[in-house]
């Protein structure tokens, strides 16, 4: 059965802005390892990327759904969104800065092989021996390329920074799955970026320097790129099945290999060419079969609706 023309007509959109969101994570990446090296400090680029998302949000607030729209009776939920978000995003940052820009990448790609031990352990949702067995071939990718123990070139702290960022974010979107069920996307980001500002502005009194222009334009543009990145994959989310647009998050490693090669001069090394595929590999697996999940479980709400 072909598709409709109604339903390409989202799933174009929904794909579109999904590679959207991975350009602009790439340019605030970059953008961070610059700043590190013209002088930041890590709190001062946390700071700036929160503040930049929260201005931004918060215009499109304004003139889209209005402030109404930003009450909800799950403070506490969001507060805890907002915590381990931040802590994952530290964890995110301090890998991008400790690493080259396609092994943090490919580090990050782990995410969804967290995410599915904790959905089993945490949520108690079924996972058969296919994804146990991707789930093992995405961590044997890792240690690929990682190479923990072999004195390699892949720097020990990266690897630790890496892997805690991407098992933070699997459990982000446990957080995220539970808020969705009772608040809007755009809440939730809002939400995410505001709270931030407290406990980082703390840390950023405690790190602010003086920095040259340039400088400053970098950390200006931190919080422009990922609040739009953020905006854009919120809006794929809303267009499209998540089976459609994740796969697309891939794309992010052919970014981190060409600003990586054009703007710092290196190339991923051989055992990340070996692991990326692998990792790559498995988390496409599991997304197709949570794929295949829900469509079952739908398939049989609806028969015993009919029954």
């Amino acid at each position: 059965m072909s598709a409709s023309p109604s339903s390409v007509d989202s799933i174009l959109p929904a794909i579109g802005l999904r590679l959207l969101s991975v350009a602009l994570f790439a340019c605030m990446n970059t953008g961070i390892k610059l700043a590190e090296q013209g002088g930041a400090a890590l709190g001062e680029i946390l700071f700036f990327r929160q503040l930049g998302a929260s201005v931004l949000v918060s215009a499109v607030v304004l003139t889209g759904p209005g402030l109404g729209s930003l009450r909800s009776q799950r403070m506490g939920a969001h507060v805890s969104r907002a915590t381990v978000g931040l802590i994952s995003m530290a964890f995110t940052f301090a890998a991008l800065l400790a690493l080259p820009l396609a092994e943090a990448t490919t580090i990050g790609f782990s995410m969804p092989i967290f995410a599915t031990v904790l959905g089993a352990v945490l949520l108690g949702e079924p996972t058969g021996w296919r994804r146990w067995a991707a789930v093992l071939a995405g961590f044997i990718g890792v240690l690929i390329v990682t190479q923990p123990g072999m004195g390699g070139r892949f720097p020990l702290w990266g690897g630790l920074c890496g892997l805690t960022a991407a098992f933070l974010t699997a459990v982000v979107s446990i957080l995220l799955r539970q808020l969705g069920q009772t608040e809007r996307p755009l809440t939730t980001v809002f939400w995410f970026s505001t709270l931030s500002l407290v406990p980082l502005g703390l840390v950023y009194a405690a790190t602010a320097r003086a920095h040259p222009a340039h400088v400053w334009l970098i950390l200006g543009g931190l919080g422009l790129f990922g609040g739009a990145a953020q905006l854009a994959m919120t809006g794929s989310l809303a267009r499209g099945a998540v089976s459609v647009v994740v796969p697309m998050d891939y794309t992010a490693l052919i970014w981190a290999t060409g600003f990586g090669w054009l703007v710092f001069g290196t190339l991923p090394g051989n055992t990340t060419w070996i692991g990326a595929p692998v990792i790559v590999a498995s988390g496409l697996y599991i997304v197709w079969r949570e794929h295949v999940r829900r469509r079952e479980e739908t398939r049989q709400a609806a028969a015993q609706g009919i029954a």
